[in-house]
């Protein structure tokens, strides 16, 4: 019964959010919400055509990493553009041009959203993507961890930026030409560890921090309105633990990154898609929650397909 009501407050909540985002167009809500749509219209597009029909059982899930790493790029390129004025003071302080930098990471951030929706130019997007996203990682959040001395979030933080990351190496990996060895590209062993490594301390996060939102386990805790949510959390935990166990000591590692990918768009489902309706006109508390979740599932997705070795290159524009 008390699902129940939990359910109906829900719902109740979502209602009067979806209302007042209906109204609501400021330029801050806008533009994070048009760009992840045109980017999901565009790849969701080319897959129903071009990709899925040719793929079966768990292969049509994993076909989808792509796009679930792109969408949340081209959101967090328009957060770039609407809050550049929130960002630039987070540029380290002995760089110039801060807010240069935050637009120009805006505008970075929605070309390689594009590039890997379209399967134009993926390759060198997600090299660049991937590098960017490990600088972020290298100036920004390793600087943060030692100042805070080793706050749990922005190990998070560090930990999701580089799971980010080893989605677009991996992305790079599974288009690079074979090599003479036939063995692994050295980018997709890369991005086993950046994704399994981050899936491994999520999990053992999500069962410590029972309260906070699963799967990602940032600053946020999980509104108690949501049916069943310690149950996500312990469920959530033991499946990344496992999973990214897996992917590290390469054992049934794309069985288990797909298993990681399905996981997470589980908990999409959900946690986070609740939480989206319930607060569709507040960005941070809102769609981004939502987009960074759905990248690391993506991350994961692009993990299983660079290890399958499906041999799916893009046609050279």
């Amino acid at each position: 019964m008390n699902m129940l009501d939990s359910g109906f407050q829900f719902f109740h909540r979502g209602g009067v959010a979806v209302a007042l985002a209906a109204v609501s167009f400021k330029a801050d809500v806008f533009w994070p919400y048009f760009i992840g749509a045109v980017v999901s219209v565009i790849g969701l597009a080319r897959i129903i055509k071009d990709e899925l029909p040719q793929q079966r059982g768990l292969n049509q899930i994993v076909v989808f990493g792509g796009l679930f790493l792109a969408i949340p790029m081209g959101v967090f390129g328009g957060d770039h553009f609407v809050d550049a004025a929130e960002i630039a003071p987070l540029v380290p302080s002995w760089m110039p041009w801060h807010l240069f930098w935050a637009y120009f990471v805006g505008v970075a951030l929605v070309a390689a959203a594009l590039s890997i929706a379209l399967k134009r130019y993926s390759r060198p997007a997600a090299v660049l993507l991937g590098s960017m996203l490990l600088l972020f990682v290298v100036l920004l959040h390793i600087p943060n961890i030692v100042a805070t001395h080793g706050a749990r979030l922005f190990w998070a933080i560090g930990l999701r930026d580089t799971a980010f990351s080893g989605g677009a190496f991996a992305l790079a990996g599974s288009l690079s030409k074979p090599a003479r060895s036939d063995g692994t590209p050295w980018l997709v062993t890369l991005a086993r560890f950046f994704v399994g490594i981050p899936a491994v301390v999520f999990g053992v996060e999500d069962i410590l921090h029972s309260a906070i939102v699963p799967g990602v386990p940032l600053d946020k805790l999980t509104p108690t309105w949501i049916p069943g949510h310690l149950f996500w959390a312990y469920v959530a935990g033991a499946a990344l633990v496992v999973t990214g166990a897996c992917i590290v000591v390469n054992r049934k590692a794309r069985l288990a990154a797909i298993y990681l990918g399905i996981m997470i768009l589980v908990l999409e489902v959900f946690v986070y898609l609740p939480m989206l309706v319930a607060n569709a006109s507040n960005i941070a508390e809102g769609l981004n929650y939502f987009v960074d979740t759905l990248a690391f599932g993506g991350a994961a997705l692009l993990l299983a397909d660079a290890i399958g070795e499906r041999g799916r290159h893009e046609v050279r524009a």
